[in-house]
């Protein structure tokens, strides 16, 4: 009966200790899972992030495309109003 009794009682804890190795197993992975997904969200904001520079990029391209056209054409009206100014200033 002893023998009996002592081998219940070092079930019981070893049954104890599963379940607690089982409840930290659960807490580690939980952890994992949690750690997990925040670095796939921060992957995704870098990604948003990139594609809204690159957006950014594309856009300042275009001013500046519009503002290489503007000084071109303001450029032509300068050289158009010396030379009249010229023609001018040798007519008198």
């Amino acid at each position: 009966m002893f023998k009996i009794g002592q081998f219940q009682k070092i079930v019981g804890g070893l049954i104890e200790l599963v379940d607690e190795l089982a409840k930290e197993a659960e807490t580690e992975k939980m952890k994992a899972i949690g750690a997990r997904n925040l670095l796939k969200s921060v992957a995704k904001q870098r990604e948003a992030q990139q594609q809204q520079l690159q957006a950014l990029i594309a856009e300042k391209k275009m001013q500046l495309e519009r503002y290489r056209i503007e000084y071109e054409a303001l450029s032509k009206v300068e050289s158009e109003q010396n030379e009249f100014i010229d023609q001018f200033i040798l007519q008198k």
